[in-house]
C-alpha cells in the first residue's frame, strides 16, 4: 500500500468526523416529524367558542409530557378559517425548527370584529390540558403577535404566573391607546389590560420585540410596559428593538432567529 502523508491522515480524519456529525445532525432533524389537526372549544365562554389548530410531535412524549405553545395571531388573521392562523409564527415555521417540532402548538382563530378574550383563552388552555396525558404542565409557554402581543400583556395582567414564559411582539397594553382600535374604526374590541395586574408579573421570564419604525403599534406601547416590569422587580425581562424595522418586520426578525426559541425553551 502507498505511503500516506501524516498531515494526509489528519486531513481525511477531520473530514470524516466532520462529515459523520453534519449526518447526524441532519439525520436527527429529518426524523422529527409533525401531525396537524384542528379542535373546537367544548363550551362557549363570553361571546367566543374558538377553533384552534394543534400541530404536535408524531411520536411518544418525553417523560413528563411534551411542552406546550400557545400562539395568538394578529387582527389580520381574525375571521373563520383556520387556515389562516398558520400564516406567520410557529405554525407557519414548524418544520424549520427542532424546539417547535419537539413541543404542542396550539394556534385559536379569534373571530372576525372581535379580540382576545383572556378568560376564554385560559379556559381552551387548561381544558387541552385536562384532556390529554401528553402535555407537561409545568412548560406552558405564549408568544403572539400585534394583535396576539396585546392578548399576552393582558393575560399576563390578570395571571402573571400562568406562563412557564412569554415572548409578546410589537404589542401594547390598552388597545385602545391606539385611535385606529377606538370604536367606529373596529367592533369588538375590548380593554381586559390591568395595569396594577401587570406590576406583579415579576417572576415570568419575558423576551419582548418591537421595530424602531413601527407605524402600527408604536414603539412607546412596549418600552412602556417594560419600564413597569423592571421598576417592580422583574429581573428576566428582555427587550429587543429592531432599529428602522416597522411591524411585520419586528416578528419576522424574532421569530426566524433560532436563539427565540432556543431561549423560550430553555425556561
Amino acid at each position: 500500500m502507498s505511503h500516506i502523508p501524516p498531515f494526509l491522515i489528519v486531513f481525511l480524519f477531520t473530514f470524516a468526523i466532520s462529515k459523520s456529525g453534519h449526518a447526524h445532525e441532519s439525520g436527527q432533524q429529518s426524523s422529527i416529524k409533525t401531525s396537524e389537526t384542528s379542535q373546537r372549544m367544548s363550551r362557549r365562554v363570553g361571546d367566543q367558542q374558538l377553533n384552534y389548530l394543534i400541530q404536535k410531535p408524531a411520536t411518544d412524549p418525553p417523560t413528563g409530557g411534551w411542552p406546550l405553545l400557545l400562539f395568538l395571531h394578529g387582527y389580520g388573521e381574525c375571521g373563520d378559517n383556520l387556515s389562516k392562523v398558520k400564516k406567520h409564527g410557529p405554525p407557519k415555521l414548524i418544520q424549520q425548527y427542532d424546539e417547535l417540532k419537539r413541543c404542542v402548538v396550539i394556534s385559536p382563530q379569534c373571530p372576525r370584529d372581535s379580540w382576545w378574550r383572556i378568560e376564554t383563552l385560559k379556559v381552551l388552555v387548561d381544558e387541552f390540558i385536562a384532556e390529554r396525558d401528553d402535555i407537561n404542565p409545568t412548560r406552558v409557554y405564549v408568544t403572539g403577535l400585534s394583535m396576539g402581543g396585546y392578548g399576552i400583556w393582558s393575560f399576563l395582567s390578570r395571571y402573571p404566573e400562568y406562563f412557564t414564559a412569554a415572548i409578546p411582539i410589537c404589542g401594547g397594553g390598552n388597545p385602545f391607546n391606539l385611535p385606529a382600535n377606538r370604536p367606529g374604526r373596529k367592533r369588538g374590541i375590548t380593554n381586559e389590560f390591568l395595569p396594577d395586574g401587570i406590576r406583579k408579573v415579576t417572576s415570568t421570564p419575558i423576551w419582548t420585540f418591537h421595530g424602531s419604525h413601527d407605524k402600527s403599534v408604536p414603539l412607546i406601547e412596549t418600552q412602556q410596559l417594560v419600564q413597569t416590569l423592571r421598576a417592580a422587580g422583574n429581573q428576566n425581562c428582555k427587550f429587543t428593538v429592531y432599529q428602522g424595522a416597522g411591524h411585520v418586520a419586528a416578528w419576522e426578525k424574532a421569530y426566524s432567529n433560532p436563539d427565540t426559541w432556543k431561549w423560550l425553551f430553555a425556561q
